[in-house]
C-alpha cells in the first residue's frame, strides 16, 4: 500500500510558496470553522486549497467533503493530493456545478505541478 508523506509535502509545498512570493497556510481555518490542508493565498486572496488524502475508505466522501470546503471558503481552485487513482464520481460534476476547478494530483510529481501553476500567477 502506497502512502503519502504529508508533512513532508506540506513543508515543501510552504518553501516553495515563499520562493514564489506567496503565502501556504497549513491547517487554513475556514470562517465556517473547517480546515483544509494547505491553502495558497497571494496577500489575502485565496487561489487554491490543497488536501492531502493519505487514506482510499471513503474516498468519494471525502473529496465530496474537500469540493464543499474549499467552495464555502472561496477558493477558486481544490488539489486533492493522493497516491491513489480512485475516481470521486459525481463529485466531480459537481464540483463544475458550484464553479470549483478541482483537480486530483499524484503525490510523486506535486510539487513541480504546484510550481509550474503558481509561477504563472
Amino acid at each position: 500500500m502506497s502512502t503519502i508523506k504529508v508533512k513532508t509535502i506540506t513543508r515543501e509545498i510552504i518553501a516553495l510558496a515563499q520562493e514564489l512570493g506567496l503565502r501556504a497556510v497549513p491547517e487554513y481555518r475556514t470562517p465556517d470553522g473547517t480546515r483544509i490542508d494547505v491553502a495558497i493565498l497571494k496577500n489575502e486572496q485565496r487561489l487554491l486549497a490543497i488536501e492531502l488524502e493519505a487514506s482510499f475508505k471513503w474516498f468519494p466522501q471525502r473529496v465530496l467533503y474537500d469540493v464543499v470546503k474549499a467552495h464555502r471558503a472561496g477558493f477558486p481552485e481544490l488539489w486533492i493530493v493522493t497516491p491513489f487513482r480512485g475516481s470521486p464520481g459525481w463529485v466531480e460534476s459537481y464540483a463544475k456545478e458550484l464553479g470549483l476547478k478541482m483537480e486530483i494530483k499524484s503525490d510523486r510529481a506535486i510539487i513541480d505541478e504546484l510550481k509550474a501553476r503558481l509561477a504563472r500567477l
